[in-house]
């Protein structure tokens, strides 16, 4: 009997009309992205705000602003853009490694390789495609030839960052 008394109590309280939840306004939510950008040898920024950065993952080129849904992405050879609080942008060209987009607007990319793009020219990424070009078509060693095409796609990513 004790049973079927809070059975009945049960259904009456899922009976009664619930009262209407109240709405009110968001927080605001932050429009800066907190980003850290490492490297083995060297750290290029610092839990540092910026306005946005763009990044070459190998799903796809991304925009990543504050709030961005949390994500785990590898990155392929290509360009990371930093725009910056102050307007500025700064390039950098990655080798490949992993953006990190964690909640509360944190990104973090940790790389192997990685330098201001201003450091490359193009004239000398011409000449290193050709060579390598060379070595991939040529009668070396299988292994040889596996790390010039390896060679040539980080090499063909830096010379399209560059036009």
């Amino acid at each position: 009997m004790n049973s079927l008394k809070v059975a009945r109590m049960a259904l009456r309280a899922a009976a009664r009309p619930q009262p209407a939840l109240r709405r009110g306004y968001a927080d605001v939510a932050p429009d800066k992205l907190r980003l850290s950008l490492a490297l083995p040898h060297q750290t290029i920024y610092k839990s540092q705000d910026v306005v946005q950065v763009n990044i070459a993952a190998e799903s796809g080129e991304m925009g990543i602003l504050a709030q961005h849904v949390p994500s785990i992405e590898q990155l392929k050879p290509g360009l990371v853009e930093v725009i910056e609080e102050a307007g500025g942008n700064k390039q950098f060209f990655l080798s490949g490694g992993f953006a990190t987009v964690q909640p509360g607007s944190v990104l973090s990319i940790n790389a192997v390789e990685g330098y201001p793009l201003e450091d490359f020219s193009a004239e000398n990424v011409r000449n290193q495609i050709s060579e390598a070009q060379k070595i991939a078509g040529g009668s070396g060693s299988e292994q040889d030839k596996a790390e010039a095409n390896i060679e040539l796609e980080v090499l063909e990513s830096l010379q399209a960052a560059l036009k």
